[in-house]
């Protein structure tokens, strides 16, 4: 089919937070039988927050007409990207990249959640990090998983 070679990739804009639920309802509307607009794939990458991207064959109109029947999609930009726009987004990010030792962070899960720590120690190819909480009398190394995480300060760089 001559189609093939002019895929397009849309940039949908979302509600804020409803990325993923806007990807599976995408799937769902081109799933009804009602529905003659053809999808490929859809993605929501996590870095690209208000957004998700959906290939298809077909003309902005008709993705526009998609659109209406999918909750909390709001507009799709005018224009298709090219896949190597939107390639990086494809290749998964390790959990601990941006966390270098003296990095603040708050624990978000675990029996620590809600506690703050100092990073001590990151250890890339198991996805962890070792930590020393603020509040801790004696400083104990406890580690966690790298998306146990928030960073929410990166240190000093004279350290």
């Amino acid at each position: 089919m001559d189609t093939e070679h002019r895929l397009r990739i849309y940039a949908v804009k979302t509600t804020n937070r409803a990325e993923r639920s806007v990807a599976d309802n995408i799937e769902k509307a081109v799933r009804d039988v009602d529905n003659d607009i053809r999808v490929m794939s859809v993605i929501a990458p996590d870095e690209l927050k208000g957004y998700v991207l959906v290939e298809t064959d077909e003309p902005l109109a008709r993705v526009q007409e998609l659109m209406e029947h999918v909750p909390s999609a709001r507009i799709v930009l005018p224009g298709a990207t090219s896949l190597e726009e939107v390639g990086h987004y494809l290749i998964p990010k390790p959990a601990v990249s941006g966390i270098d030792e003296g990095t603040i962070i708050e624990l978000i899960a675990g029996p620590f959640k809600g506690e703050k720590a100092v990073v001590k120690r990151v250890d890339a190819s198991k996805e962890e990090i070792t930590v020393e909480l603020y509040e801790s009398v004696l400083p104990i190394p406890i580690t966690v998983r790298g998306d146990h995480v928030r960073i929410i300060d990166r240190g000093e760089d004279d350290k």
